[in-house]
Parts: C-alpha cells; sequence; structure tokens
C-alpha cells in the first residue's frame, strides 16, 4: 500500500523504476500528471480506509511508562531472588558469595505478590485498582527489546526503529486506516511537561508524509496553543483569511510541486480552523459527571494529572480519535526502587483501572487496543552506591512485561515466561518487531503489505517482516 504520486519520483527512484520493467508507464504517467500537485488534498490522505484484513480494534490507547519499569516487581514476582537477596551477582563459572564493595548483587523486590482476578494474575501489592480489572488483561513475558539506553530504546518502541528518524506507530496507523474525525488529529500524544528522552522523535511522521505525525497536548495550560481566535476577529474574518492564504499557498505548490510540507501546512490550517469548534468540548473534562471524574481519581493529588489524561484518551477515542498515546515518566529506578516504584505505581493504578472499567462499561473495551509497556524491563541485581547500598535495578532488554486489554487480545491470560531470576525471556519469546506486527494484526494491518516507497526501497515498520505472535490473540 502506498500513496507516492508518480510526480514526487525523484531522479533516483524514477531510475529505480526503470530497472522493474515500468519505465515506460512511469514516464508517460510523468509527461500526463506534470501540472498535479504534489500530494493529494487531505480529504484522501486521512479518509477512512478499508483494512486489509478483518480487524479486531478500530482505536489505540497506548499507555507508555518511560524509563522502564520493573517486570520483577509489577507482573512477574520471582520468588528465588529471596535466598540470593543481597549476594554478590554470579557471573559464569562464579559461586553466590556476600556482596564486596564495588560489586555488583541481587536484589528481592521490596513488594508482596499475589494471585488476582479468576484467571489467577500475579500482581505487586501496590496495584490494588488494576487487580479488579485483572480478567480483561493479558500479560505478555516474552517480548525483548534491542537496546539498553533510553532514546534508542524509545526510539524502537514507538517506530520500531533505534535510531530515530521512522514513522512512529501511529502515524503508520494513520497512513494504513486514516482519520475518523475529519475535525480532530488522527493521532494525540500526551506527555509529561517534559518530553521523552528522544523528543518529539518519538512521534514523527519519519518519511511519511507530514499529515500522519502526531500532535502533542501540553500538560498545563491551553492544551494547544492559539486554539481560540485572537480578540475581535470573528469567523467570518478567519474565513476570509484563510481562502486567501490557501489560494496564495495552492499557486506556490502548482509551481513547486514535490514538497510535501506545503501541502500539510494548507491541510494543517484548515484543521485549526475546524478544531476551534471541536477541540474545547473535547479536551475539557470538567463537564464529566463527577463519578465519572472519580472513577479516574481525578482531583485526588496522587491520581489527578494522570487520571486526567486516561480520562481525556477516553473522551477521544470516543471522538474519533484512531491513536492516543500517554506517558507516565520517572520509571528508571537504579535506586530507592521501593518508593520510586510505589509512587509511580499510585499514580497509575487508579486511572488505568478507571479506563479499562469506563471503556467496558460504554461498550468500547471490544474495539479499543489497550497497550501499556516501557521500554524495557530491569534486571535483577544492581551495583552498590558509595556510601552504602541503595536497592535498585538496571536496564534490561532480554525480559520485559507487557499488558494489553480489549481488541481482540486474550483476556485473563499470561503468555510467555521469563527464567527463575527474570533475567531473560524463555518462553513464548520475541522481538520487538513482532509484537509490533501483532498490534497491527489486531487492526486489520499487514506489516509486509502497509509499505512506502522511500530512500529507493519499500519500507515497513518491522524494518523487514516479523511474525504474529498468536498466543496473544483471542
Amino acid at each position: 500500500m502506498s500513496t507516492n504520486s508518480p510526480s514526487q519520483l525523484a531522479r533516483r527512484d524514477f531510475v529505480a523504476s526503470l530497472t522493474t520493467g515500468i519505465g515506460a508507464i512511469a514516464l508517460s504517467s510523468l509527461i500526463g500528471c506534470d501540472k498535479r500537485s504534489a500530494l493529494p488534498a487531505k480529504s484522501s490522505l486521512l479518509q477512512t480506509k478499508v483494512p486489509m484484513d478483518i480487524p479486531r480494534a478500530k482505536n489505540f490507547i497506548f499507555i507508555t511508562l518511560e524509563g522502564g519499569p520493573s517486570h520483577i516487581d509489577t507482573f512477574d514476582p520471582k520468588p528465588a531472588l529471596e535466598k540470593y537477596h543481597l549476594k554478590r551477582f554470579a557471573r559464569s563459572g562464579e559461586k553466590f558469595s556476600a556482596m564486596s564493595s564495588g560489586s555488583r548483587y541481587y536484589v528481592q523486590s521490596p513488594f508482596a505478590t499475589r494471585k488476582v482476578g479468576q484467571s489467577g494474575a500475579d500482581m505487586c501489592d501496590q496495584y490494588v485498582h488494576l487487580a479488579e480489572v485483572a480478567d480483561e488483561l493479558c500479560f505478555y513475558r516474552g517480548c525483548q527489546a534491542e537496546s539498553v539506553n533510553h532514546p534508542t530504546a524509545m526510539y524502537h518502541l514507538n517506530t520500531g526503529n533505534r535510531f530515530g528518524g521512522e514513522p512512529a506507530l501511529g502515524a503508520w496507523w494513520t497512513y494504513g486506516l486514516g482519520s475518523l474525525n475529519e475535525d480532530l488529529p488522527a493521532f494525540v500524544v500526551l506527555p509529561e511537561l517534559a518530553f521523552p528522552q528522544g523528543g518529539a522523535a518519538n512521534w514523527s511522521n519519519g518519511f511519511l508524509p507530514p499529515h500522519y505525525q502526531g500532535t502533542p497536548l501540553r500538560q498545563e495550560g491551553p492544551p494547544i496553543l492559539h486554539i481560540d481566535p485572537p480578540p475581535g476577529v470573528s469567523r467570518y474574518h478567519q474565513r476570509k483569511e484563510l481562502d486567501l492564504l490557501k489560494t496564495l499557498n495552492e499557486e506556490h505548490r502548482q509551481k513547486h510541486p514535490g514538497h510535501a510540507e506545503l501541502s500539510a501546512r494548507i491541510d494543517n490550517y484548515e484543521l485549526a480552523y475546524r478544531m476551534q469548534t471541536s477541540v474545547p468540548g473535547v479536551l475539557s473534562i470538567d463537564d464529566e459527571p463527577l463519578e465519572v471524574q472519580e472513577l479516574y481519581g481525578v482531583g485526588e493529588k496522587a491520581t489527578n494529572t494522570f487520571g486526567r489524561k486516561c480520562l481525556l484518551a477516553r473522551k477521544l477515542v470516543e471522538k474519533g480519535v484512531r491513536f492516543v498515546q500517554l506517558y507516565s515518566s520517572g520509571w528508571d529506578s537504579h535506586d530507592f526502587l521501593e518508593r520510586a516504584h510505589g509512587n509511580l505505581i499510585r499514580s497509575i493504578d487508579k486511572p488505568v483501572a478507571g479506563l479499562i472499567k469506563d471503556l467496558k462499561r460504554r461498550g468500547m473495551l471490544g474495539e479499543t487496543l489497550v497497550v501499556c509497556s516501557g521500554e524495557f524491563g530491569r534486571t535483577p541485581d544492581n551495583g552498590i552506591r558509595e556510601g552504602g547500598v541503595a536497592y535498585g535495578r538496571d536496564h534490561n532488554p532480554d525480559a520485559m512485561a507487557i499488558w494489553l486489554a480489549g481488541g481482540g487480545v486474550k483476556a485473563g491470560h499470561t503468555i510467555g515466561a521469563t527464567d527463575e531470576l527474570g533475567a531473560s525471556a524463555v518462553e513464548v519469546v520475541h522481538p520487538l518487531r513482532d509484537f509490533h506486527v501483532t498490534l497491527m494484526h489486531l487492526f486489520g494491518l499487514d506489516d509486509n503489505k502497509l509499505t512506502y516507497f522511500h530512500g529507493g526501497r519499500h519500507k515497513q515498520l518491522s524494518q523487514f517482516g516479523g511474525k504474529v505472535i498468536e498466543e496473544l490473540i483471542a
């Protein structure tokens, strides 16, 4: 699937087309459309598209825990660590020994774990509210990342490539499926005050047309700056100014075909104009019933910030936003694990559980896929800090905990497993690209067919193909 117009062909692309036996067709197309605009109008780029296969999900809510939460201390308990606690990390050929200065040592979890729900899912005792919806969740313990560095790992999680510059998941979803509401962005991001490591490249359109990039909403103040017209400027005057600007831009575009940024700018002016009437109502949660706000923890000190994000995510998908990504930061707990993870879990526990409950009672959970993941997991061991022990964990790309809900996944199941100490996945093991391909499959998208010609070849999210993880699908 590709929307590249023949008039966009660079010289290298044109030469490549000659070698594939379609040079004559490409040449005649170029001659016949030399006056065609560089890109189709917004309505054709973002219009709702037919999935390649029968979809199980329609909307995507991606809860991203930046920093790498510990699977060992949340959903993948390791009782064996109790007997190794504070013993020196055993390298190949070594035996366990008492800790010594400068060495690494094993750390048991500071949290208790219990079985929750009829499914008997493992969950640490810090998750109180999430335990109430445990049977709606599918826990996956077999995924493996590739990078131990935060920026590259975030890029890998969000774009399928460790080095940035690639389209984000939301951009691919919008490219493949289009928008469900022409008055709102199709891909919305709800970051923290500080952007995640790697910055805005985590929701970039990459080499796809700019129409597919994510739209971040500010956490404080107006979600979108300048969404309201200046004082004294009426909608009529705005419309006349936009009409004039569009005429001038269209003339410029006809003279300079091939500039996707100009096409996107023209369309974004029009979208911004429509958003002035649609966004204020959607982005305000103050009109939500008090009972609904309480369900998400809105108004409570520990949960207010993330609760508002989760409630806003529900409102956005309800209004037709295809892909919403929420960020919770600070999970990089190299030390003081009990305090750091404990506070963070309390901040998201009630809001996320409220989101699952709210989606289900509104009949939306079946068509909304909710995914919660960090960029990697944590190690069962850590180093000794000068002046004493600071219990924490280091980065671990070989084992991580991901949970999914709704959207056709196998609710009430735990899929895959890690070894005795949680150092590496050992059952239903798949690289992150297979997980991405599986998510696409749930939306009726085929990673091998959803491609875009760029840099002389057809590119795809997985980079070079992947396999669907059938065990996750109901």
